[in-house]
């Protein structure tokens, strides 16, 4: 189900400064502007949760969040404004993730988050899927030699998919688990959207991947 169109969206988010409006602009320089050394960026966001949570939990980093959809984007950044002390570790890009290999300098991302990402059922829309071979390619370009990828999701279809889809591409599978909330893990927060599935008693999935280590020469 589709969300429908907020008519203030588009303007809110051409004021809120914490929305930057030409990323191409800070590749090569997010850290500097974020003041950290290791950055988190989540593709997908969604209303914003993980993207808040994670980088109040986690002050010292910087965390960038993107997502495509004018509405949902405007509902994440409305959250971060009305914040007692909005983060100065956080940033957001409301653009299609298509073009983000030209938002980040080559080896400038640290962590690459992947969070219930649209799984577009319809195999003609596969190529739409975050884990997509096209997204993984310009991943590749903007990650860091030990970057990483972790990707969590509801969906054993989208799931699957991109286990395979990492393999193919000669990506390493650091971790795995078909149901991540069994143990408790502090480090990362648990969303409202997905303590939903939980409640059902859906199991969570989650991975991550590394760049294949290059052989020695």
């Amino acid at each position: 189900m589709r969300m429908r169109k907020l008519p203030w969206a588009e303007e809110f988010l051409a004021e809120a400064e914490v929305v930057v409006k030409k990323p191409q602009d800070n590749a090569g320089k997010w850290k500097q502007l974020l003041a950290c050394e290791t950055l988190h960026v989540e593709v997908g966001t969604g209303k914003g949760d993980y993207w808040i949570q994670m980088a109040q939990q986690y002050a010292d980093e910087g965390w960038i969040g993107i997502e495509k959809n004018s509405s949902v984007a405007a509902l994440a950044v409305r959250k971060y404004t009305k914040l007692e002390n909005p983060g100065k570790n956080m940033l957001y890009i409301q653009n299609d993730a298509e073009s983000i290999q030209s938002w980040f300098a080559e080896g400038e991302i640290d962590v690459l988050h992947l969070n219930f990402s649209d799984p577009w059922p319809k195999k003609r829309a596969h190529k739409k899927r975050l884990s997509n071979r096209k997204f993984i390619e310009q991943y590749a370009h903007i990650l860091n030699e030990n970057g990483e990828i972790q990707m969590k999701t509801d969906n054993s279809s989208l799931f699957e998919y991109s286990l395979l889809e990492f393999q193919n591409a000669g990506w390493f599978l650091w971790d795995v688990s078909v149901d991540f909330r069994r143990c408790e893990h502090a480090e990362d927060v648990i969303t409202e959207y997905e303590h939903r599935f939980m409640e059902k008693g859906q199991p969570i999935y989650r991975a991550v991947w590394k760049k294949k280590m290059k052989e020695n020469a």
